[in-house]
């Protein structure tokens, strides 16, 4: 993301190794969703980056949940749908303590607010195993003992490791907007891609447009930055092009889980491109992320976010469920 004045004027940067083979690494929270709607009570597995993983692995990628559940009858369903989806555990991931909670209120259009009773600290974690892409997000960048963690891990990743971050930010566990978005902001600048609603840009930037957030957001060191918008789509915005998509008409169930839907469907895009050949070092640098990666990029996305708001709940789709 340097001009070509700019790396004139500077030693060149060192080549980027290859890509390992190890599983992607996605670290964060995994807790059970409790929905309280209209119609009734309902749990459910759920947390952010769980869901991330998890639509990874029905994508068909290897993944690794780096998290903190419980060993209690919650933390055991839990540990029975990431392990059924795919997921492989860090080791470490159960804590003999209650399982972590979050309360979805539905309203009648589907629309979610949430609650939550949450214990989140990774001083399990030493290292990171090596990896082509490592992602975090949600209420682990944010939540201390083990935001400090995660960010630590971030800042150890090898040079040339991808790196995607989506804040996901949930209002009622977080204090000032300004600290908030200082933490938010150091992780933007520890990654590749970065991916977040038009709910948390308005919330980390209200005085700010949707396409000035992303603009600010390149400026922070990523190569990327994504916008989703719900029905109206997703918008892209690299160094070297603006796409604007719109969404899919769909009937919808609720909204859970399409965020995290969108960035699965976004990394395994981007683990795509890696296979077929494009370097690390292009996507770190951003001469990747053209007009046609944007657009093959979000269309996927929201084609796969498109499928999960159909169904209730958490629940990504698979390739087959794409391809039907």
């Amino acid at each position: 993301m340097t001009s070509e004045s700019d790396s004139a004027a500077q030693p060149a940067a060192p080549a980027l190794p290859a890509r390992t083979a190890g599983p992607v690494i996605v670290i964060g929270e995994a807790l059970t969703d409790i929905v309280i709607s209209p119609n009734g009570v309902s749990e459910h597995p759920g947390g952010s980056p769980m869901n991330v993983a998890i639509g990874l692995a029905r994508l068909g990628d290897a993944v690794e949940l780096v998290t903190r559940i419980g060993s209690d009858v919650r933390g055991g369903e839990l540990k029975q749908h990431i392990e059924g989806s795919g997921v492989a555990f860090f080791p470490g991931s159960i804590i003999d303590e209650p399982t972590s909670t979050g309360t979805a209120l539905l309203d009648e259009s589907g629309a979610a607010t949430y609650e939550f009773d949450i214990r989140w600290s990774l001083e399990f974690v030493r290292e990171l195993p090596a990896t082509a892409l490592v992602h975090t997000g949600s209420i682990a960048a944010f939540l201390t003992p083990g935001a400090s963690d995660v960010r630590r891990l971030l800042a150890e990743t090898p040079v040339g490791t991808i790196v995607t971050f989506d804040p996901n930010i949930r209002p009622s566990l977080l204090g000032a907007v300004e600290a908030a978005r200082s933490t938010a902001e150091d992780l933007m600048a520890l990654s590749t891609v970065v991916k977040l609603s038009d709910e948390d840009a308005e919330w980390l930037y209200p005085a700010l447009a949707p396409a000035e957030v992303l603009g600010h957001i390149l400026t922070l060191g990523p190569s990327l930055a994504i916008m989703t918008r719900g029905a109206s789509g997703a918008l892209l915005v690299s160094d070297l092009a603006t796409i604007d998509l719109p969404g899919r008409r769909v009937v919808v169930a609720d909204t859970i889980g399409a965020g995290d839907s969108f960035m699965s469907a976004s990394i395994h895009t981007l683990l795509r491109m890696l296979g077929e050949g494009t370097t690390a070092e292009s996507l770190v640098d951003g001469s990747a992320f053209t007009a046609e990666t944007l657009t093959r990029l979000g269309s996927f996305a929201i084609d796969c976010a498109a499928i999960t708001v159909s169904r209730s709940g958490a629940n990504p789709p698979s390739l087959a469920d794409i391809s039907a």
